[in-house]
């Protein structure tokens, strides 16, 4: 059984204690193998490795340090198989789709280091005084807390402008997803101490939020969590950039390609078994369309379903199982229907197939709240208003999706307070992100230059004219 250790200062080493976690593999619930349970001691080491290796990392010219990070890439890249492996048994994710997304965050990763050379790290101007400069200076040492449904392209998505920028980096995993994290540091050629990789549960997460040593954290994960790492980080007066989940709203409107669409809202919903942050989880249709097109989803849920060419795996654990059934359970108890899907109590492991269903309401749980399982739940609305009335009544602000052949219904669709707004295609991007989530979905601006603004302060050096001093 493979063990897993932290990863500070440049070597591996236990938890201060000796203790460990167990790893299991949801599919059948068995144990494939052990990481270090680290508590705040562990985070203090870690802390103290980053705190000395910044000063000399961020002192490195920028060609040499952005040379150096695009090593790690490289070798992640060549360990990419690995990782996948891990992740497939970590959280039972098709190794095809972990390949996918690993591709993706190393290519996000790529880009945003490459965004240094854009970046004006230092800005001149010249008045009738002097010289004014503005400096973006490293915060200094930033905790990394990541979520289990994407461990590796998670880090990587943020990580890129972080290090770029002259930071050094302590990343926590999850405790349900943490041996992917451990194999993507195995190969890890940058300087000792600049990332270091803190393994456990939540006590390590809070010992790293609330650790005066940290200047900048960044979490992912629940609303609760997250109002907890806000607070921890604030007596320290410390920033935090949080990504707490959604349940993201997409409107079918009248005129559109109903077979299409159904495809895309089929992967947008059980990709990945449903546990992407930006997944759908609100669906509200049009009544014209409404027969042709629920059963337009559930052919195309087919593809996503048991020996279907995208068949999908089990949810990350038996925990997360129960509160998708409770979800479905509550909404079938108050009138909705159960079209396709839901859960079979006699199979092994933490599997939920498919499931679609209409006949939601407002008041159902799952009308509400996050779900994050493989779960399509259809409202049918007699306008694109009432959808779009719908879809904005929601204290979660974190994406959505609007299909429609109306150019004005698309207009309107851009009053929705979220940070991402797909237009006739789920998760479209030409590689440009700048968002920051509306509502209880988090705050903090990402992507793109804004990546760097999160990473740095200003700080202005101000130089008189020589012949006005003295």
């Amino acid at each position: 059984m493979q063990k897993f250790e932290n990863y500070i200062g440049g070597a591996w080493v236990p938890a201060v204690t000796g203790e460990t976690l167990d790893a299991r593999n949801p599919a059948d619930g068995q144990v494939f193998a052990a990481f270090a349970a680290s508590d705040a001691v562990d985070a203090d080491h870690a802390v103290a490795a980053a705190r000395a290796a910044q000063p000399a990392w961020a002192a490195l010219p920028l060609d040499e340090r952005l040379a150096r990070i695009e090593a790690f890439a490289d070798s992640i890249e060549r360990r990419a198989e690995d990782i996948a492996l891990a992740e497939h048994r970590e959280m039972g994710k098709p190794l095809g789709v972990a390949l996918q997304f690993i591709s993706i965050g190393l290519a996000g990763f790529r880009a945003a280091v490459a965004q240094a050379r854009e970046y004006a790290f230092t800005s001149r101007s010249e008045g009738a005084m002097g010289v004014t400069e503005v400096h973006r200076v490293p915060l200094g040492v930033v905790a990394e807390i990541v979520p289990w449904n994407f461990t590796v392209p998670q880090t990587l998505v943020n990580l890129g402008a972080l290090l770029a920028a002259g930071n050094t980096v302590v990343v926590k995993p999850s405790e349900k997803a943490t041996p992917s994290a451990a194999v993507m540091f195995e190969d890890n050629p940058l300087p000792g101490g600049v990332l270091n990789l803190v393994l456990g549960d939540g006590r390590a997460g809070r010992a790293l939020a609330e650790h005066p040593g940290i200047d900048l954290v960044v979490f992912t994960g629940s609303v609760a969590t997250g109002r907890s790492v806000a607070r921890a980080a604030g007596e320290n007066l410390n920033r935090t950039i949080l990504e707490l989940g959604g349940k993201d709203a997409v409107i079918v409107d009248a005129g559109v390609d109903v077979g299409a669409v159904a495809m895309d809202v089929a992967a947008g919903s059980f990709i990945n078994s449903g546990q992407i942050c930006t997944s759908m989880e609100r669906i509200y249709v049009h009544e014209e369309i409404a027969e042709e097109f629920v059963a337009a989803l559930l052919e195309a849920s087919k593809v996503f379903s048991a020996g279907g060419p995208m068949e999908i795996g089990p949810l990350v654990d038996e925990e997360q199982a129960a509160i998708v059934e409770a979800h479905v359970a509550d909404a079938v108890a108050r009138g909705a229907q159960v079209l396709t899907g839901g859960r079979d109590a006699g199979a092994a492991g933490s599997y939920f197939p498919p499931t679609v269903l209409t006949g939601i309401t407002p008041e159902m749980v799952i009308a509400r709240e996050e779900t994050f399982g493989p779960v399509a739940p259809i409202t049918v609305v007699d306008s694109f208003e009432s959808a779009l009335e719908l879809a904005g009544a929601s204290d979660f602000g974190l994406a959505a999706t609007v299909y429609s052949p109306d150019d004005a219904h698309l207009a309107a669709a851009r009053t929705l307070a979220v940070s991402m707004l797909w237009l006739n295609r789920w998760q479209g991007s030409d590689g440009v992100r700048e968002s920051e989530p509306a509502g209880i979905s988090g705050m903090g601006a990402v992507g793109g230059l804004r990546a760097y603004d999160a990473a740095t302060r200003p700080m202005t050096v101000f130089l008189p004219h020589a012949e006005l001093v003295g």
